[in-house]
This record gives structure tokens, sequence and C-alpha cells, in this order.
């Protein structure tokens, strides 16, 4: 693994990459609370014939952290990773948790730059959307999403060490994997950008979080634009508690060439916990 520093839309940001640059590019993209180096396993697994890079994304690490909320939203994420691929697309795009997010808008807005779109353990927009504003079980899963908006939930988290943050990581799934010089690493990565970049995307999010029992109305979203033409892989883990399958329901209808792949034994954490299965899984779809 090699880790440089590059300027993308004139900031820093922290990038690491495994395998020969000759090789077809993976972008690969973390999400809350990781780093670019969540992806080694993956990486270091797939190396072999594919270029993977990996920002530390806005908001985390060394990379650009603004303070403005405003500076987080959607369409500056994307714009960050159009200025790492445009001189390689179109590209392999793999995303977790809101590297999701991110990933489905290059998909959607700059299919230039997208040949395959791979999603484990995320969700579309649409899809998620319609399930947080039902007031049922992902809305009641979704709560810690009106904490994290609310002032201060930064600094609550980062106490102790970490230690509420490290409870919320956690989540009633295994985290086993966290631990010993890994653990170590991640608590530098946080020290080193502080909490409050990452939390603001969050509070950028236009998503509509019902309260248990209390539906909303669906917004209105421009469903013709929000849809998928690459081919596109979604590999799930259902011990997922923080994202549940009903949130992936009907995601065809917005990515026809869709294909869905399930890992046994790992939940929202199954890039750590299952690396083999979703290297194999990837490798094997992509051919």
């Amino acid at each position: 693994m090699d880790v440089t520093t590059r300027e993308l839309g004139r900031h820093t940001f922290t990038v690491r990459t495994w395998g020969d640059p000759a090789h077809p590019m993976i972008l690969m993209l973390h999400g809350f609370p990781e780093y670019g180096g969540a992806w080694d396993e993956i990486a270091t697994r797939l190396s072999d014939r594919y270029y993977c890079v990996a920002p530390d994304q806005r908001g985390y690490g060394a990379s650009y952290a603004p303070d403005d909320v405003g500076e987080y939203a959607t369409s500056k994420l994307v714009g960050d990773m159009v200025h790492l691929i445009a001189d390689r697309g179109p590209v392999i795009v793999m995303g977790h948790d809101w590297g999701a997010s991110v990933a489905y808008g290059l998909a959607m807005f700059r299919p230039d730059l997208v040949s395959h779109l791979i999603i484990a353990n995320g969700v579309h927009p649409v899809p998620f959307q319609r399930e947080m504003a039902a007031g049922g079980a992902q809305s009641e899963a979704s709560q810690y999403i009106n904490f994290l908006r609310s002032e201060g939930s930064e600094d609550t988290l980062a106490a102790d060490d970490f230690g509420k943050l490290l409870k919320l990581f956690s989540a009633k799934m295994d985290m086993s994997w966290l631990a010993g010089d890994r653990l170590n690493a991640y608590k530098a990565v946080w020290r080193q950008s502080g909490l409050r970049g990452m939390i603001n995307w969050y509070r950028a999010s236009p998503l509509i979080v019902a309260d248990p029992g209390v539906p909303v109305e669906m917004p209105d979203l421009p469903l013709d634009r929000l849809k998928v033409h690459c081919p596109h892989l979604l590999v799930w883990a259902d011990g997922d508690t923080a994202l549940f399958p009903i949130s992936t329901e009907g995601l065809e209808d917005f990515a026809p060439s869709l294909t869905r792949a399930h890992v046994s034994g790992a939940d929202h954490w199954l890039l750590h916990q299952q690396p083999d299965s979703v290297a194999d899984i990837v490798s094997n779809w992509l051919g």
C-alpha cells in the first residue's frame, strides 16, 4: 500500500493505493466513521488484478475538512471524486455505508466516469428515504441520525477517548475486528481530523428521518435522474442492524442491471468480517 497526498479541486486529500496503476481501477469509498485504510483487507485481495484507490474523503484524516456544514453537500462530495478519477474514467466504483451515497452520486450524475458500480451494505437514496419516512423498522434504527445532527454531538462522541463513538460504532454488531493496532490507527485518524467534518455529512444530508410509528410524507425526488445505467452489484450481509434489507427493496426500478449477492456470517462491517467472501464476489462478478 502506498499513501500519497493529492490536490483535488484546490484541496488536499490523503489517498491510499494498492496494485499496478496499469490495471483497471477500483475507486473505493469508505463510510462513517472509517477512512481509506478501511479498504486494506479488500484491496489487498484484489490488487493482483486491479488498481485499488481509496481516499480519505472530505472531513476524514488529513484530507480537506472545512467546518461549514454546507461544504458537505452530496454535490461537493461527488465533486471531490470527480477530480480524482476524471483522468482515468470510466472506472469501477465501490462504496460502503456513506461511501455508497457518493458512489451512487457518481454513477447517477457522472455516468461517463463509472463503468461498474459495487455497493456493500449501502443504500440508494430513494428506497432508503422511503423506509426512513415510513416510520417503521428503518426509521427506528436510524434515530441515531437525529443525535448526530445535534449541535455538539462530536464533542460527546470524542469524550473519554472516543468511548461513545465506539459504542455507536458497534450498535449491537460484532466489533471484534476493531482492536489492537487497528483500533489505534482509527483513533489516530479521528484525532487528526476531529469528528466535526465526518458528522457534517449527516447534517448536510436532506434525508428525512420519521419518528417511529409516525410516518411522514415521502419528499418529492427527481426519480428520473436517480437511475444507475451501468452494471450494478449489491453485496449485502443481513446481520446489519443499522441498514435493513427492506431499504433495498425496489432497487431494480433504479438499477435495471442489478445483481444481488449475500454474505453470511457478517453484519454492517462485512468488509472486515468476511473479506475473502466479499473479494471473491467482486472478482467473480467483474469477471
